[in-house]
C-alpha cells in the first residue's frame, strides 16, 4: 500500500511538473499554427483547432474511461472481467459515434477547400515559376518580370560572418502584392519539383514541371511574409527563400510604375563599353548570385556533379564556348541556361570575371555589346 502512494504522488508531481514547464515555454516553442493574413488562411487555423479540440475530447473520453476502469476495476480488488460476445448495440454505439464525428468534420473542411480551390474573378495574376534554386515572377496584367534570389551573404552562410535576423529567409527582389486585392497565383517549375510556401497565406502549391496550379490569395495586412520551398529540390533546397512585400494599393501602384520604368529603361540603354574593374565588380556580384552555389565562391565546384571553374577548359578556352554554355546552359545536366535571367550586361560581366579569377589570367574582357550581338 505505501509503495503504491509514492508511485502515486511521484505521478502526481511528474505531471504537474510537466504542466506549469509546457506553460512556461508555450510562448516560446511555438509549436501551433499561426492565423495568417489572409481569408484562407483563417479559416484553416480554425478548422485546424476545431479538429484539434474534437481530437483532446476524444482523448480525453477514451482514455478517462480507459483509466477509471483499470483502476476502480482491477484485480486487486477482487474484480471479475464481464463476460459478453459479439454485442450488437455496442457494434451499433461505436460504429455510429465515428461515423457522426468524421461527418462532422467533413462539413466545415470541404467548405475550406471548396473556398482555397475558388480562383474566379482575380483582380491581378501572378505566375511563379521554380528554377534551381531561384523563383521568377510575372506579372500578367502587368507586364512586368523578375527573378527573385537569396541575398544572404555568403559569408554567412560559410559560417565567417555573424547569422542575420533572416538568415536564409531574405532575397534581392521580393513578391510585391496589393493589400485588399485577389491575387490568382500560377505555380509551375523550369527544371524539378518545387513547392511555394509563405505560412501567413495558409497553403502551399507543388511547382510542378508541365503543369500549372493555381491558388489564390488577398492579404489583409500590410507587412513583409517570409517563406521557402517546400520540397526537397535539390542540395540547396534550403537556400530559395520567399519574401512576399504587402503594400497599399497607392503604394503598390507606385511601385508597378518604377518597374515598368527601370525594365523599359534597360530594354532601350545602349550597351556602353566598361572597363576592367566594373565588369570584374559586377561580374563577381551576379557570380555569388547565380554560380556560387554550385561551383563555390572559389571556382573549385564540386566535381563531378559541379565542376571547378579554376582552370577549366570551358573558361579558358575559347570565349564564344564560354558564352555559349551560359547562355544557354548544358541539356541533361544542372548548368542552366541564363540568356533569359540575366541581362546583356551580366552576362558579360560574370563571364569575365569568371575568366580572370582563380588562376584563370585569360586577360578576356567581353562587353555587353558582344552578348547583345550573340543574342
Amino acid at each position: 500500500m505505501l509503495a503504491h502512494r509514492l508511485a502515486r504522488l511521484l505521478y502526481l508531481a511528474t505531471v504537474s511538473g510537466l504542466l506549469l514547464w509546457s506553460l512556461s515555454a508555450s510562448a516560446a516553442l511555438e509549436l501551433n499554427m499561426t492565423e495568417g493574413v489572409t481569408p484562407v488562411s483563417r479559416e484553416v487555423y480554425g478548422l485546424h483547432m476545431l479538429i484539434f479540440w474534437i481530437c483532446v475530447a476524444i482523448g480525453l473520453l477514451v482514455f478517462g474511461a480507459m483509466f477509471y476502469s483499470i483502476y476502480h476495476h482491477r484485480k486487486s480488488l477482487g474484480a471479475k472481467p464481464a463476460q459478453f460476445h459479439e454485442s450488437t448495440r455496442v457494434e451499433i454505439i461505436w460504429t455510429v459515434i465515428p461515423m457522426l464525428i468524421l461527418i462532422g468534420m467533413a462539413i466545415p473542411a470541404t467548405k475550406a477547400l471548396i473556398t482555397m480551390e475558388d480562383t474566379a474573378a482575380p483582380d491581378l495574376t501572378v505566375k511563379v515559376t521554380g528554377y534551381q534554386w531561384k523563383w521568377q515572377y510575372d506579372y500578367l496584367d502587368e507586364g512586368i518580370s523578375f527573378f527573385s534570389n537569396l541575398s544572404t551573404a555568403r559569408e554567412e552562410i560559410a559560417n565567417v560572418a555573424d547569422k542575420g535576423e533572416h538568415y536564409l529567409l531574405e532575397v534581392d527582389n521580393p513578391l510585391v502584392l496589393p493589400v485588399g486585392k485577389k491575387v490568382r497565383i500560377l505555380t509551375t517549375a523550369a527544371d524539378v519539383i518545387h513547392s511555394w510556401w509563405v505560412p501567413a497565406l495558409g497553403w502551399k502549391r507543388d511547382a510542378i514541371p508541365g503543369f500549372i496550379n493555381e491558388s489564390w490569395t488577398r492579404i489583409e495586412e500590410p507587412g513583409i511574409y517570409r517563406g521557402q520551398c517546400a520540397e526537397l529540390c535539390g542540395k540547396d533546397h534550403g537556400f530559395m527563400p520567399i519574401v512576399v512585400v504587402a503594400k497599399t494599393e497607392e503604394e503598390y501602384q507606385q511601385w508597378v510604375t518604377e518597374m515598368k520604368g527601370d525594365q523599359t529603361a534597360a530594354a532601350e540603354s545602349p550597351a556602353g563599353e566598361l572597363d576592367k574593374a566594373e565588369l570584374m565588380a559586377e561580374g563577381e556580384a551576379v557570380y555569388q548570385t547565380h554560380c556560387a552555389t554550385c561551383h563555390q565562391a572559389n571556382g573549385q565546384g564540386m566535381p563531378p556533379v559541379f565542376p571547378a571553374l579554376a582552370g577549366s577548359s570551358v573558361v579558358t578556352g575559347p570565349v564564344e564556348d564560354h558564352i555559349d554554355v551560359v547562355m544557354h546552359g548544358r541539356p541533361g545536366t544542372a548548368m542552366q541556361a541564363f540568356a533569359d535571367q540575366l541581362s546583356d550586361t551580366e552576362i558579360a560581366a560574370v563571364v569575365t570575371y569568371k575568366r580572370n579569377s582563380w588562376g584563370n589570367d585569360t586577360g578576356d574582357l567581353v562587353q555587353p555589346a558582344t552578348i547583345k550581338t550573340l543574342r
